[in-house]
């Protein structure tokens, strides 16, 4: 289970999270969603050490530190148990496709590099880009880097994965592909916290959905409660600007 409580984020004179806190039951997919400058992709930052919070605490099973004052093993032994897919890939331009895969495993984990190797090719096979292994990032299409960034996280078998809006940055054709991917991570039992504004896809795979505006969480639930009957107006207004006409109900 991941506790996440009070946290707090400002940037100069711009407070950007005002006291978030959010329970994840293991096996749980928590979509947030909310208009670009809430605090969402900032929230994944803190709690995955990324940004550091100025004041908040995180609890991952057995692991519980405060996002502030972590010291680097603390921080180091938090990142063990967790992975993080981000909205521009972050892939080595340097390295081919298995050797990213790799990297985590060896550098991080100190895996024996044969196991790596192993690991990193089942997991280029699960998200269907084995026949890429060999080539380097820049030779891809963003659906098959998204790919490879979604395997490295998957072979590390992290407790949770977070997403930040894997497919912002892709082409609208190729979105599809990548959220096929993200439902077959979901169906396998990870747990999830994804950043999204595909609000179908919230609908299909969410277990619990969190709407978070102004630096806050407005209001939360399964995604009928929230899709279907939101109870704060803020809600109830995002969703009339988002959601396609044959999914408002409100």
């Amino acid at each position: 289970m991941i506790e996440i409580k009070n946290v707090k984020k400002s940037f100069k004179n711009l407070e950007v999270l005002k006291g978030v806190s959010l329970d994840v039951e293991d096996g749980e997919v928590v979509v947030i969603l909310g208009p670009s400058g809430s605090g969402k992709t900032t929230l994944l930052r803190c709690i995955s050490f990324l940004e550091k919070a100025d004041e908040g605490e995180l609890k991952l099973n057995k692991y519980e530190v405060s996002l502030k004052k972590a010291n680097k093993k603390q921080i180091n032994e938090l990142r063990k148990n967790m992975a993080f897919v981000f909205q521009n890939y972050n892939l080595f331009a340097n390295k081919t496709v298995l050797e990213n895969v790799m990297e985590g495993l060896t550098v991080a984990r100190k895996v024996p590099r044969k196991e790596a190797e192993e690991r990193a090719l089942e997991a280029l096979e699960w998200v269907g880009v084995l026949d890429k292994k060999d080539s380097y990032p820049s030779e891809l299409s963003g659906g098959q880097q998204q790919r490879v960034g979604i395997a490295r996280a998957v072979v590390l078998h992290p407790e949770v994965i977070l997403f930040d809006e894997p497919t912002s940055a892709l082409d609208p054709e190729l979105v599809g592909e990548v959220l096929e991917i993200i439902r077959k991570v979901a169906r396998s039992g990870i747990t999830m916290i994804v950043v999204t504004h595909e609000i179908a896809f919230a609908e299909e795979v969410a277990s619990k959905i969190v709407f978070m505006d102004g630096g806050v969480v407005v209001e939360q639930g399964k995604p009928n409660e929230i899709l279907v009957s939101p109870k704060e107006e803020r809600t109830k207004e995002f969703l009339a600007r988002v959601l396609p006409k044959d999914m408002y109900y409100i």
